[in-house]
């Protein structure tokens, strides 16, 4: 499974720099000078990171080959990715990325099917996309009170929605 660790964005300078945003925790392993990235779309890449720096709290990365602002125009809108399988395990049992919750089957604390996580948005609060077998997508905000259990190697995980979430 592929994950989004950053997006091209505009040009910044005339030597091809371009803006990053950053979409992952540890951006200065994902973006070190000499890392190999690849892109999606897959044609784009991989690109080289030459070099990067900070500039009023924006990413800003050289790319080998890149060497003018139309050739950083070009990779505008480009994600930058990684394969699931490079990002380590954390440490806190209270903690998950994204792809270790896609795909885990959804029960209520009665054990009664609720879905399928297909998705987790980060919008102040982190919500759980559900995919539900006749009904409406449901968004269930990520916290313990409403997420009590989660078992990766079972594939699923346990919700006490209160009454109307779902």
């Amino acid at each position: 499974m592929q994950l989004v660790v950053g997006r091209i964005g505009r040009p910044h300078g005339v030597r091809g720099d371009v803006t990053v945003e950053v979409l992952t925790d540890d951006p200065e392993l994902r973006f070190a000078v000499g890392t190999s990235v690849a892109t999606d779309p897959r044609d784009r890449g991989p690109l080289v990171v030459a070099g990067g720096r900070w500039h009023k709290g924006i990413l800003l990365l050289s790319l080998e080959g890149v060497d003018d602002r139309d050739a950083a125009e070009e990779l505008r809108g480009t994600m930058l990715v990684i394969d699931s399988s490079d990002v380590a395990p954390s440490d806190d049992p209270d903690e998950f990325h994204d792809h270790e919750l896609i795909g885990l089957a959804v029960e209520t604390a009665s054990g009664e099917p609720v879905g399928e996580v297909t998705d987790v948005l980060h919008h102040g609060q982190d919500l759980l996309v559900v995919r539900r077998s006749g009904a409406e997508e449901a968004l269930i905000p990520f916290v313990k009170a409403l997420v009590p259990e989660i078992d990766l190697e079972a594939g699923r995980l346990v919700v006490d929605p209160p009454e109307g979430l779902l």
